[in-house]
């Protein structure tokens, strides 16, 4: 009874915080193409780079997916899309002046596999032959299990990738066609399977829970023949219901069709717990891993990571991201792409950089920004920093938790307790000054449970 109450209370809409400050807040005011120059060209900042390629085309539509993606069965479109990003490439490789260190690639989506390996390697050759390559890098790609071929894993394993995610969902077909994603578990098992022959040293299964017609049994199904096959990691995600988002598919369902927020709540403690019953270890919001995987270990020794691309073992201050809608992030500063293919094409045609809009962060932000980043990272945080009516402020806020037993907040030290990482979502709201301070009367967020 007492979580139930503790659901009702804190089931509201919040931010993910993949960043700080989250999207609808960024001051676009402050932002221009120059300022997001100026922040990437920051003095004594690391020639260490990451980098997020979007890949937005998909055969066919996912309707739990809130991404930014195009349709089609056309592939032609694949080589123009490609020469758009190397363009894209060009232009910031003379923005950041000296030759880049490329700690990390991540390959997103839409679905990275719609793309022909051979292309993928011409893009990917072109990009690293651009730069430095250190011993350490981490290269990864997000493979749909229906059309990631041997093809695909051997080509990208050639250019170094060694770690894979494939999107799983759920394996009730009730839930699949409601989702619009249908695969079996013998694709699944022999995709990665395929996966770990090739080399592939972490291969991840994405799992959703609150699913369309989702129920405590499809979940339980689903775990069960996901540890059958012991990914490295799992990711276990809280659908993310929001439907008023342009271009989305969410409303090919009703809501009444969702599993409540106690059924959600029950399908999430089951799924962990049979998570952890198997040896998978609980890595911030939504992951699970293996205690032998470079995310448990970078979990334990407090080296985790969280950007646009979600939790990383790499931390570079410089994140480019490439592609439409990307999202690029200097630290000191936010860039979105054109959302628009089509705008996005027509800013490189005209020798601009195709980004949209963005925010510059000021000093209260990068302070706000690492207190949220350690709280989804590593459950504690601290309000070192901040001026002592905003340490005021957090800590009234932060008072209603601690009386719930979710957290302990002792000397301006903030650990969260075990039971308070269901609601991780909420406490960094506490610290989310921007958030407090534009209250939006139409809901922008999906919902914390």
């Amino acid at each position: 009874m007492y979580m139930q109450a503790l659901i009702q209370k804190y089931n509201v809409p919040g931010p993910r915080y993949t960043s700080y400050p989250t999207v609808p807040f960024w001051d676009e005011s402050t932002y221009t193409r120059s300022s997001w120059i100026k922040s990437l060209q920051k003095e004594d900042a690391s020639r260490e780079i990451s980098l997020y390629i979007h890949l937005p085309f998909c055969e066919s539509l996912c309707t739990f997916c809130a991404c930014n993606k195009r349709i089609t069965k056309r592939h032609e479109v694949e080589l123009p899309y490609i020469e758009a990003l190397l363009k894209e490439w060009s232009m910031y490789l003379e923005i950041l002046q000296e030759k880049p260190v490329l700690k990390e690639i991540h390959l997103g989506g839409g679905t990275p596999t719609f793309f022909d390996p051979e292309h993928l390697k011409y893009l990917l050759e072109t990009i690293k032959g651009s730069c430095e390559l250190p011993e350490d890098i981490s290269f990864s790609f997000e493979g749909h299990p229906n059309n990631t071929t041997v093809n695909h894993l051997k080509t990208l394993s050639s250019l170094g990738f060694d770690r894979v995610s494939y999107g799983i969902q759920d394996y009730n077909p009730k839930v699949q066609l409601a989702i619009h994603r249908i695969q079996s578990f013998e694709t699944v098992k022999s995709i990665t399977e395929q996966s770990r022959a090739f080399g592939y040293k972490s291969v991840s299964h994405d799992l959703i829970y609150g699913l369309p017609m989702q129920t405590l049994e499809d979940v339980i199904a689903t775990i069960n023949k996901t540890t059958a096959l012991m990914p490295d990691r799992i990711a276990f995600y809280s659908y993310a219901h929001v439907p008023w988002t342009k271009g989305n598919g969410q409303r090919g369902y009703d809501e009444k069709d969702l599993p409540s927020a106690k059924l959600k709540r029950q399908q999430y403690e089951m799924g962990k717990k049979m998570l952890e019953e198997k040896g998978y270890i609980e890595i911030g919001m939504d992951h699970f891993a293996l205690p032998e995987d470079e995310m448990a270990i970078a979990f334990q020794n407090k080296s985790l990571h969280r950007n646009f691309m979600g939790y990383t073992t790499t931390k570079t201050d410089k994140m480019i991201g490439l592609g439409v809608s990307a999202i690029s992030d200097s630290w000191f500063g936010f860039s979105q792409n054109q959302k628009n293919l089509n705008q996005y094409y027509d800013s490189l045609t005209q020798n601009e950089l195709p980004v949209s809009r963005g925010h510059i962060l000021d000093e209260t932000d990068l302070i706000i920004r690492r207190k949220i980043l350690n709280l989804m990272c590593h459950f504690e945080s601290n309000l070192d920093g901040l001026d002592i009516n905003t340490q005021l402020e957090i800590k009234n806020d932060l008072a209603e938790f601690e009386s719930d037993m979710l957290l302990t907040v002792q000397d301006d030290f903030i650990r969260v307790n075990p039971a308070g990482k269901a609601f991780i979502r909420n406490i960094c709201m506490a610290f989310d000054l921007r958030l407090k301070a534009k209250k939006s009367e139409s809901q922008l967020f999906s919902m914390t449970i």
